[in-house]
């Protein structure tokens, strides 16, 4: 799923006040992790991802494997937090129709 730039902005406007659902630790992405956001998005489909990493090639690593494992789409990095939205079936979260 590829968004628009204004699909990001609608996004990344509702993502302003949530806080961080799942917190990667020294651990790195585990298996675990990985189930826990998947969870994660399927129940909220936008939610906020904090990374620990304070190496940026590291952390660039671990946003595309979380990326391609959850099959969810990288709406912002900001410093250590990732907003990710991933559409569930339900449809939750209504975004702006691309044009």
């Amino acid at each position: 799923m590829n968004l628009t730039t204004k699909q990001k902005q609608h996004l990344k406007g509702l993502a302003h006040d949530l806080k961080p659902v799942v917190m990667l630790g020294s651990n790195g992405l585990t298996e675990g992790v990985l189930a826990e956001i998947d969870n994660a998005l399927t129940h909220h489909e936008l939610i906020k991802v904090k990374l620990a990493s304070g190496d940026r090639e590291l952390k660039k690593a671990i946003v595309d494997a979380i990326v391609r494992e959850t099959q969810a789409v990288q709406v912002q990095l900001i410093g250590h937090v990732l907003i990710l939205f991933r559409q569930s079936e339900e449809m939750k979260i209504a975004i702006p129709k691309a044009k």
